[in-house]
């Protein structure tokens, strides 16, 4: 009986020994599929990455800004849960990253100007809105841009020439919600522009943008690299990598540490 005892308590510890093996890998892929789950839900839901390619809002935001997009914070979409949670409107003002309607649909940041329901025109680089000027201390006037007739009246008049730079199905549809001198945004859609106006392909070039298009609100500036909009064209494998090189034999002195961690308004 003894000899048996002993035997048994001899072989306990690898059965041991295993079950806690076992018990750590668990509980490693369950910690791994939780981390995986937590950052899918807050990319798709809550915050999310955005660099900026373009001059279209300078001087506000600048060619390689990385930001920080707000997604919990617009209501307006008709989910559920929105009456549960602190949603709020779109207002006049806010900055969004939006879905742009044609090609590949990437995203641009713009700052809403009309909102469903307004009457919006130009006048002498002058934005009215419901006959009103509306104040818009962050905008940006180059005089150096070549002269655009939608920078000085908008929307056009019946035989205003539309310029070139305006896309063929807004050129086509655009005249249906002149009123007057005057364009009319209409319910679920949004007249979004840049700030640096004479340099911004936006609403007046391509059309309204929808609520279901627009992604959120960029809110922080968490790091910010001096670049051109050369740097974000898609370009080939090798000079991708060589790109990334440089940048990080540069990072140092590329960086605008004075833009870090500036939220944006």
């Amino acid at each position: 009986m003894d000899e048996e005892v002993v035997a048994q308590t001899e072989q306990q510890p690898p059965a041991g020994n295993e079950r806690v093996s076992s018990t750590t890998l668990s509980e490693y892929i369950e910690s791994f599929l939780v981390t995986v789950l937590l950052a899918l839900f807050v990319t798709s839901f809550v915050v999310q990455a955005f660099k900026i390619p373009s001059a279209s809002m300078e001087g506000t935001l600048l060619i390689g800004d990385h930001l920080l997009v707000n997604k919990f914070i617009f209501g307006g979409s008709g989910a559920w849960y929105e009456k549960l949670l602190p949603y709020r409107p779109i207002q006049r003002g806010d900055i969004i990253v939006f879905k742009y309607p044609y090609a590949d649909h990437t995203h641009f940041v713009k700052r809403v100007i009309g909102l469903p329901g307004d009457r919006l025109k130009i006048v002498d680089q002058q934005v009215f809105i419901n006959g009103q000027p509306l104040v818009e201390p962050y905008v940006v006037h180059d005089s150096m841009t070549q002269y655009d007739a939608f920078n000085y009246a908008f929307p056009p008049a019946s035989r205003q020439m539309i310029p070139g730079s305006v896309l063929a199905p807004w050129a086509e549809e655009m005249r249906k919600y002149v009123t007057g001198d005057e364009m009319v945004v209409p319910a679920g859609k949004y007249f979004a522009m840049g700030d640096n106006r004479d340099r911004s392909s936006d609403s007046r070039y391509w059309g309204f943008v929808s609520r279901d298009a627009i992604m959120g609100r960029p809110f922080l500036i968490y790091w910010s690299v001096d670049a051109t909009s050369a740097d974000y064209v898609q370009p080939s494998f090798l000079a991708r990598l060589t790109g990334i090189v440089d940048t990080l034999g540069h990072l140092p002195a590329r960086t605008r540490w004075h833009r870090m961690l500036h939220t944006v308004h």
